[in-house]
């Protein structure tokens, strides 16, 4: 079959009645071309380079070999290749095990025809796409992870001292509160601006604040 100039697209998903109705849909798309189809990531990872597709729609959960892993193992071997995870998944999980594993684009079953046509122009582009339902829980995602990686780096006590700061104590009352000396208070407070990156009390406060550290 002489796919010309349209993008060459595989189909992966376990759901049968699923993948060939997508197929349908793509077939009805005149810049599209169906160049093949698999039932699970082990299919696809046998077939993909000798089909070359330009996309790769490929679906999560998958008997044999699921999406993420099918993902992992042909990054390994085509590196360049784009992959759409096409899915019903909105599992914080899925979507960055997904994103770390080379994902170009994230879409849910449930898009509308053109926004698949939409996202898979775009990937086609070089861009990454995310369905709108996808992309806050990417941003709440990232900022776990950043306050996650700030709380392992600031020690119990640092914690401490940043409430009481947070409180508007002063350094001799967090020596107080604390039963530490005022030198210790200080020590602590040069090494919480310099993990935090930040200039002074309030600034490191506030980011605290923002991060759900106090």
């Amino acid at each position: 079959m002489s796919t010309g100039h349209r993008t060459r697209i595989m189909v992966v998903d376990d759901h049968a009645l699923f993948r060939r109705g997508l197929i349908s849909l793509l077939d009805e798309m005149p810049e599209f071309a169906v160049v093949g189809e698999a039932s699970n990531g082990q299919e696809a990872l046998d077939n993909i380079q000798k089909l070359a597709p330009d996309v790769l729609l490929l679906d999560i959960n998958m008997p044999i070999m699921d999406g993420i892993q099918a993902l992992t193992a042909i990054r390994k071997i085509l590196p360049e290749q784009k992959i759409l995870m096409l899915t019903i998944s909105q599992n914080d999980d899925d979507l960055i095990d997904a994103i770390v594993a080379g994902a170009n684009g994230y879409l849910l079953k449930n898009a509308e025809p053109e926004a698949l046509r939409v996202t898979i122009q775009q990937i086609m582009a070089g861009n990454a796409v995310l369905a709108p339902e996808i992309t806050s829980k990417v941003l709440q995602a990232v900022r776990r992870a950043k306050t996650d990686r700030s709380r392992s780096l600031l020690s119990e006590r640092e914690i401490d001292v940043l409430k009481c700061l947070a409180r508007g104590q002063t350094t001799s009352q967090i020596a107080a509160t604390l039963f530490i000396s005022e030198n210790t208070v200080k020590t602590h407070i040069r090494h919480i601006l310099e993990k935090m990156e930040v200039n002074n009390r309030a600034e490191a406060v506030a980011r605290a604040s923002q991060m759900d550290l106090i």
